[in-house]
């Protein structure tokens, strides 16, 4: 439902406004409002600096100085989301950081541009593997956004074992492959204590096949500790080599480091002119707990809507002139991770939360697990 405090012809000037602002990166000046009105009657210099006046009273535009041009606030983008949702043109669910209002609707792909689309489908060939996606969803986003890319991997909690595999790579070095039956493949380079033959790695892998098979992941370590205790006679260099294997991540839950991939810092980097303000936001965003911290309290990995949060100043002072535009990658039923865009609230809005919700959309099919 539109704001009953913004008014038709308010709402017509403050769109025009916002997209001038997202075009040039400058303040906008009614002048330039009412050349973009030029053919509409009603719409003259004079009213619409009555309008912007009372869009900067009704707080979505702020003025530096009296001379300036208006820009946006982040309530004015918020607004500006909603209405794009409402129009039916894009899905998202849209929040603010500080409130937690939030909304839904749907999405379908073909509103990107052919040529849009192309690029994604293109930048997507060869991949194999949910890391792979994952690490080459950020480079995507970031790359089309020109903003922050991050693709988070979900927790292996709840999902079940399939098959694992591992490989000796050299002196002390395993490789260890795991597949879930929601068809998420797991690799991870393990470094080992001991060294374990070729013999013992596949005694280990078939051990855990045969006995866990269908298993949650995240019991499987702690049944292998309570067997090891319980039959460690007869059992004991079989069980030691396997839970060796465990205890060093083959089957981590993830759930302390989950895997998350970032690019595109450059891109924030050269959009902020403000040195001091550029340093507090690079420290709020270095550390990648916050980024996992953010994306887990922000995108629902049960749901499927985009979500948008303009102002991510309840994360950090220095945030709240970024917007998060993030949706669940979802595998087999399960939820493979999330993946998202961290930008400057002047970002093509509808562009990028189709893109994003596109990309997320592509995990069911780029690694979707043929049938036998």
């Amino acid at each position: 439902m539109a704001d009953p405090r913004v008014s038709p012809r308010e709402r017509l000037v403050l769109t025009a406004i916002i997209e001038l602002y997202i075009a040039t990166g400058e303040p906008v000046a009614s002048q330039a409002v009412a050349r973009a009105f030029a053919d509409r009657d009603g719409l003259s210099s004079a009213t619409v600096r009555n309008v912007m006046a009372a869009l900067g009273d009704a707080g979505l535009l702020e003025q530096a100085h009296t001379s300036a041009g208006r820009v946006p606030t982040a309530a004015a983008f918020r607004y500006h989301v909603e209405q794009i949702t409402q129009s039916g043109r894009v899905a998202a669910g849209v929040q603010q950081a500080s409130s937690g209002a939030q909304g839904a609707s749907s999405l379908g792909p073909s509103m990107l541009s052919d040529a849009r689309r192309e690029q994604i489908e293109d930048s997507f060939t060869g991949v194999s593997s949910s890391n792979e996606y994952l690490e080459r969803t950020s480079h995507v986003l970031a790359l089309i956004s020109s903003g922050l890319g991050v693709a988070l991997a979900s927790s292996t909690a709840g999902q079940v074992l399939e098959h694992i595999h591992f490989s000796r790579l050299s002196t002390g070095r395993v490789l260890a492959v795991l597949v879930t039956q929601a068809g998420a493949v797991q690799d991870r380079v393990l470094a080992l204590d001991r060294e374990l033959t070729h013999l013992e790695l596949e005694t280990a892998a078939r051990y855990l096949n045969e006995s866990f098979r269908g298993w949650p992941i995240d019991r499987i370590r702690a049944e292998v500790s309570r067997r090891m205790d319980a039959e460690r006679e007869a059992y004991a260099q079989m069980l030691a080599s396997v839970e060796e294997l465990c205890r060093k991540g083959a089957l981590a839950s993830g759930e302390s480091n989950p895997a998350i991939f970032v690019d595109g810092m450059a891109n924030l980097i050269s959009a902020e002119v403000d040195r001091e303000r550029l340093r507090q936001m690079l420290l709020a965003l270095e550390a990648k707990q916050r980024l996992v911290e953010l994306l887990t309290a922000y995108v629902d990995g049960r749901q499927q809507e985009v979500r948008v949060v303009v102002g991510l100043d309840e994360a950090s002072p220095a945030m709240q002139d970024l917007v998060l535009i993030g949706a669940p990658a979802r595998l087999g039923g399960g939820n493979l991770g999330t993946v998202a865009v961290i930008a400057p609230t002047r970002i093509q809005y509808q562009e990028m939360i189709q893109a994003v919700r596109y990309i997320a959309r592509m995990s069911e099919r780029i690694l979707e697990v043929p049938v036998e």
